[in-house]
């Protein structure tokens, strides 16, 4: 864990995130807002990682219409939630 909290890793993944864009989770915070909030929350997030006491937050659930009818239930997580996985896949990679 202390390589997925590890500077250079969290700054690329950040970086990811915010170049992949995407739409907002559950709490509505864009990729463009992202930077912001790290500056101000990333200590507490990176504590609790630490700790084994992040947990992640729900998924925003969205239907998209199939072309042959019906829906396609997809789940977008929460844009810190995005970089906590794209930090982990970096370092299992």
């Amino acid at each position: 864990m202390e390589k997925v909290v590890a500077e250079a890793n969290a700054v690329a993944a950040r970086d990811a995130v915010v170049r992949n864009r995407g739409a907002a989770g559950i709490d509505r915070m864009t990729t463009r807002q992202l930077p912001e909030h790290l500056s101000e929350h990333w200590e507490s997030i990176r504590g609790k990682l630490l700790a084994g006491t992040y947990v992640p937050a729900p998924v925003r659930r969205v239907e998209i219409p199939k072309p042959g009818g019906g829906v396609r239930l997809l789940g977008i997580p929460t844009v810190v939630d995005r970089l906590i996985q794209q930090a982990l896949l970096q370092v299992l990679q």
